[in-house]
């Protein structure tokens, strides 16, 4: 069976209206797997699953001829249909960069759920993290990477102290490992060794996560092109993400190597 993704606007909000487009999809032999409303738009949001795609266009047929819907989305499911199933809510993602995704702290829980699915997904992906510091950065991060059952390696790190590595162990190297890098302090370290380390973990096909991303590519051989995700992290939608403050806070505390990190 395949899964479908279908959204709809409520025109006239009638008693009994989602029970009847329940029963016409009953009756098309559409199973209904999830169903969610999304408050701020008045519309509401399901995954479905047909055997025959057929079905869906019957569907659609019909649902364009009621005057109490519109039909605004009928397609396989991508993750922001997903989770705005799973939420009720839609992630924010900027109209001149598609790359780019905005939350603020209060969807923490809804952030962690979508690195989550990134980090379930196979092979290479570079994603930068941008907020200010004590935001939730790294602690969305870790538990996105408990969420995804993958084991988190961290590179350079505020968390204690400042520290870099210039080597990993064993398993470390495992494609399947999320790799955390503190961009301010990678770029901070000048540490040839450290930075040895970073183009070999860049190398491996696997998910890469960059905090400060843009402090990250100054003075380097990466440019933000190469990010497949840029996320926003804010405590509000007003806040600005500046760089001098988090440069000089990070400048005021000395650097330590470590080889090994106890997570």
């Amino acid at each position: 069976m395949s899964e479908w993704y279908v959204e709809y606007e409520i025109k006239i909000n009638r008693p009994g209206l989602l029970g009847d487009i329940a029963s016409l999809l009953g009756m098309l032999k559409v199973n209904i797997v999830t169903i969610n409303g999304v408050v701020e738009n008045n519309r509401r949001v399901m995954l479905v699953k047909a055997k025959d795609d057929k079905q869906i266009e019957r569907f659609a047929l019909i649902a364009r001829t009621m005057e109490a819907i519109e039909l605004r989305k009928i397609r396989k499911p991508r993750l922001r249909d997903r989770l705005a199933v799973r939420h009720g809510r839609y992630i924010e993602r900027s109209s001149t960069n598609r790359k780019l995704y905005r939350f603020v702290r209060s969807d923490l829980g809804v952030l962690v759920d979508f690195m989550s699915e990134l980090f379930k997904e196979e092979g290479h992906k570079l994603i930068g993290v941008r907020g200010m510091p004590r935001v939730g950065k790294t602690e969305a991060i870790v538990a996105a990477s408990v969420s995804a059952n993958k084991k988190w390696v961290f590179l350079s790190s505020t968390l204690l102290k400042q520290t870099v590595r210039n080597r990993l162990q064993g398993d470390e190297y495992d494609p399947n490992n999320i790799f955390i890098f503190d961009g301010i302090v990678t770029r901070r370290a000048g540490d040839e060794k450290h930075m040895q380390l970073v183009r070999e973990i860049m190398s491996i096909p696997g998910v890469k996560v960059i905090e400060h991303p843009d402090l990250f590519v100054k003075h380097s051989e990466y440019t933000m092109d190469d990010f497949d995700y840029i996320i926003e992290l804010r405590t509000t939608e007003e806040e600005e993400i500046t760089y001098e403050l988090l440069e000089k806070d990070v400048k005021m505390v000395p650097i330590q190597s470590m080889d090994m990190f106890p997570f």
